[in-house]
């Protein structure tokens, strides 16, 4: 992925030439199908969320500040969104008794594309546990972990999102990993905490 293919997908975008979104897609599809499933947790309505956002900035790309990247303003949009869907399932109660396929398909997306020494280390029984107590937290707390740990947005970054005060993104942090190690403790007793 390069800037100067992102910059000329964007001016082309703001002239009007709807090409330049298909290098957008390319260029974080990935990425952002693997944010929006960390907090929504259904593949097929984190595709729909994703391809909804790439869309929404095609028709606000005059909104865009080209002196930004252009994944984590994205990524951020869809993250927020993913939240409010997650937030719109908890209120329905599931019938589903077994895990589906698309919870098992995780390990597939959670997946490094290169992966390192330590990835290949890391076993199944970790990456289900973690996955398990990922679920269990709320929508909020959720959207925290996926945009500090696997966006690596800063706090103050973050706070800037949500126009919330630091404070507040401390504390969901704080309040998401304390839940995150209960939950590890209570479901793989030999997962270590998280710092």
């Amino acid at each position: 992925m390069t800037c100067m293919d992102e910059r000329n997908a964007i001016e082309q975008l703001k002239r009007g030439d709807i090409q330049g979104l298909e290098t957008l897609v390319r260029l974080h599809q990935v990425q952002a199908v693997r944010a929006a499933y960390l907090v929504i947790r259904d593949r097929s309505l984190a595709e729909e969320i994703v391809q909804t956002a790439f869309l929404r900035a095609y028709e606000r790309i005059e909104q865009f500040d080209t002196r930004r990247p252009f994944g984590p303003w994205l990524l951020r949009i869809i993250v927020n969104d993913a939240i409010k869907a997650a937030r719109r399932q908890e209120r329905f109660v599931s019938l589903e008794s077994d895990a589906s396929e698309e919870e098992r398909s995780l390990a597939d997306l959670l997946l490094d594309p290169n992966p390192g020494p330590a990835d290949w280390v890391e076993t199944e029984d970790v990456r289900q546990a973690v996955w398990n107590a990922l679920g269990r937290l709320p929508p909020t707390q959720r959207g925290a972990i996926v945009l500090r740990y696997y966006l690596g947005l800063s706090e103050t970054e973050m706070a800037e999102h949500w126009s919330c005060p630091r404070g507040t993104v401390k504390w969901r942090l704080y309040a998401a990993r304390k839940r995150l190690r209960t939950l590890l403790h209570t479901l793989h007793p030999g997962t270590e905490a998280l710092d």
